[in-house]
């Protein structure tokens, strides 16, 4: 079966430390694939910050081109909002039953995954790629039997930087696939 990383996310905005990361997976893990899932709402965090949801998946489109292991995945705007990665797994698994799909996250993440929705469920079913984040700690999770840690490199970009140095007037764009950087400058630009 195909094996495809499912790199959850509100990705807002994409930036070379996401790309970074899912390049790192294919060829490393390795993965046949990584679709970009980007999520609307995510229900433990703040939507106030949040770009529109289309802007979101037209940058993660355009900042991914046309290579062909990459995809971006809307399927969450088609499913009850909020966002809960067991409907979205269950979704895609009803589309794509003949991909075997693999859930990508921080080891911040795996911190508070005991709040996700069926927790239990979604570590029974699938097999989770975890890689370090800054100041995230060791977690009992990740001695469970479906939990791979991956070492990957450390990479310090979050989306909450790109936004703040945008609307402080920075120029960020080395942080960002130059197909994006346009469209961000314009959007987050200082009033």
């Amino acid at each position: 079966m195909k094996k495809v990383g499912l790199f959850f996310g509100s990705f807002n905005p994409v930036h070379n430390g996401h790309l970074m990361l899912a390049n790192y997976l294919l060829e490393f893990v390795p993965l046949d694939a990584v679709w970009f899932v980007v999520s609307p709402q995510n229900p433990l965090k703040n939507q106030d910050e949040l770009m529109p949801e289309a802007f979101r998946l037209r940058l993660v489109k355009k900042a991914i081109g046309g290579f062909a292991r990459f995809k971006a995945c809307d399927t969450e705007f088609h499913l009850s909002k909020p966002s809960y990665t067991i409907h979205t797994l269950n979704a895609l698994a009803e589309e794509f039953p003949d991909i075997d799909f693999y859930l990508i996250m921080g080891a911040d993440s795996l911190e508070n995954f005991h709040l996700w929705k069926d927790y239990a469920t979604l570590l029974e079913k699938y097999q989770l790629l975890v890689y370090p984040r800054k100041g995230s700690t060791e977690h009992a999770l990740m001695k469970h039997p479906s939990v791979q840690l991956v070492e990957a490199p450390l990479i310090e970009v979050s989306s909450t930087f790109i936004r703040d140095g945008f609307k402080r007037g920075k120029d960020l764009r080395f942080f960002l696939p130059a197909e994006i950087f346009d469209l961000l400058h314009e959007a987050l630009k200082p009033d």
